[in-house]
């Protein structure tokens, strides 16, 4: 299966990064995704909501791969609520690749994304634990702000909400 694939050029020319729609049950993404799913529920227990290759494959999912040099650099993915609304899932960077720009990338590729489909409101749930407050930093100074429980969510100590309004 051939999916598409947005490229982001450096201001030297070369290419930094590379965003790829793809498959969540690829071999590629296998070992990054069990990490993710390790690390949240070492500290969330089973509060952690973070959806595996299967519900990540799900008809309303979109993922999206980075790379950096041929080496996956992360992923995320777009989940739609209803036809206004979305959400933000499984967003990560991959360890070695941490505070080098591939989470914003991703997110601002996920925030494109759900402007291009029209929704009004991109929406995301996130740990409190100390693991979470670097993603937490990103999703403020792309606009987030906090917001109640969404979808089928619960609020607990171990989860928090947030929101964009997209209709701006």
């Amino acid at each position: 299966m051939r999916y598409g694939m947005k490229r982001r050029r450096r201001r030297d020319g070369r290419h930094a990064m590379e965003i790829r729609q793809d498959d969540p049950k690829a071999r590629h993404v296998a070992d990054l995704l069990a990490h993710h799913l390790e690390e949240l529920r070492s500290v969330m227990g089973e509060h952690a909501q973070a959806l595996d290759a299967s519900g990540l494959s799900a008809p309303t999912v979109t993922f999206w791969t980075a790379w950096q040099n041929d080496a996956l650099a992360g992923f995320g993915a777009l989940k739609q609520l209803d036809e206004t609304h979305g959400e933000v899932k499984s967003m990560r960077a991959a360890p070695a690749t941490r505070g080098t720009g591939v989470g914003r990338a991703i997110l601002l590729h996920i925030v494109a994304e759900a402007r291009k489909r029209g929704y009004a409101r991109l929406s995301l749930e996130t740990g409190t634990a100390s693991l979470h407050a670097p993603a937490v930093s990103l999703y403020r100074s792309v606009g987030f702000a906090n917001c109640g429980p969404f979808a089928d969510y619960q609020a607990s100590p171990h989860n928090q909400f947030m929101s964009l309004d997209l209709a701006n």
